[in-house]
């Protein structure tokens, strides 16, 4: 039997496209401040855009978010895997924000935490929930961890909340990103 190693983006990919498909109204306000659930996806998509455009990678025109947000995920995602997938585009390595990295660090280590957190923002503006594995709740809580205080800078996480007495995981690890599970 072979085992197939999925990269982190691909595993975060599957869970985060199955919401973005289950959602029916995109108005819908999500757990961040004053955005929709269509500001949340803008926010994804436009972010990963930005840091490979960045790091001088030859990006395809955006897609129409507004017109039909669960392709312009579709395509932007299949358009970022198959770049990432290239050991050249995600081993550019460059200073970031917290040093020498590389792309493909710095998509483990950001937007695929990013994407992870969002899933459950995006969940929760279409009225459902989200669960996340051991694995991933692992990488949410190491990503934040690595931040350090940066974690809570304009645009990444509102401050933490308290979570309630005998919180289970996933709802103490969204407490420590501001979000009420």
């Amino acid at each position: 039997m072979t085992t197939v190693f999925l990269s982190p983006y691909r595993a975060a990919l599957t869970p985060l496209t199955d919401t973005i498909a289950s959602i029916t109204d995109w108005s819908a306000a999500s757990p961040c401040e004053g955005w929709s659930a269509l500001d949340v996806l803008d926010h994804v998509l436009t972010t990963q855009r930005g840091l490979l455009a960045e790091r001088g990678i030859t990006l395809t025109p955006a897609p129409d978010i507004p017109a039909d947000p669960a392709a312009a995920w579709a395509e932007h995602s299949t358009m970022v895997a198959g770049l990432l997938d290239d050991p050249a585009i995600s081993g550019i390595a460059y200073d970031g924000f917290f040093g020498p990295t590389t792309l493909g660090e710095t998509v483990d280590r950001f937007y695929v935490f990013d994407m992870l957190v969002h899933r459950w923002d995006l969940a929760r503006a279409a009225g459902t929930d989200t669960s996340f594995t051991e694995a991933e709740l692992d990488l949410i809580e190491a990503s934040a961890a690595s931040f350090g205080p940066a974690l809570y800078m304009e645009g990444i996480c509102r401050s933490g909340v308290e979570a309630p007495a005998g919180a289970d995981r996933q709802t103490r690890v969204l407490a420590m990103l501001g979000r009420r599970g």
